[in-house]
């Protein structure tokens, strides 16, 4: 048998194959083996194992993704709130101030004046 990779998830069409099979299995009477890991006993507690786990998934993945939006709904209202402030500066002490480069906007009297463009004339 090749090594198998453990590391990577199996294909949900794979795993509704194996759960066929283990269904298959319940109605073969004579089943017997010697093989402690093909026994019906271990398929079974395996089959259980596993929908705890995926159950377990589902619901931490649920946890993570209510976490995640209120993560990213708390970054939004900061960033706002800076916003918010930096218009109250900007207003307060004007956007030339030093108060306003302070909280990261540019002077106005900092800003590149734009330049005249040359008109090049194209001939064919």
């Amino acid at each position: 048998m090749p090594l198998q990779n453990t590391t990577i998830r199996l294909r949900p069409q794979l795993i509704s194959q194996d759960v066929d099979s283990l269904h298959g299995l319940q109605t073969i009477n004579t089943y017997d083996t010697s093989r402690a890991d093909a026994s019906v006993a271990n398929i079974q507690q395996a089959y259980q194992a596993m929908l705890t786990q995926q159950q377990a998934e589902t619901e931490k993945l649920a946890l993570y993704r209510a976490a995640a939006d209120a993560a990213r709904l708390a970054e939004w209202e900061f960033h706002n709130a800076i916003l918010a402030m930096k218009e109250v500066v900007r207003g307060q002490y004007g956007s030339d101030s030093d108060q306003a480069q302070a909280v990261g906007l540019k002077k106005k009297s900092d800003r590149k004046r734009p330049s005249r463009r040359k008109s090049v004339l194209v001939t064919s």
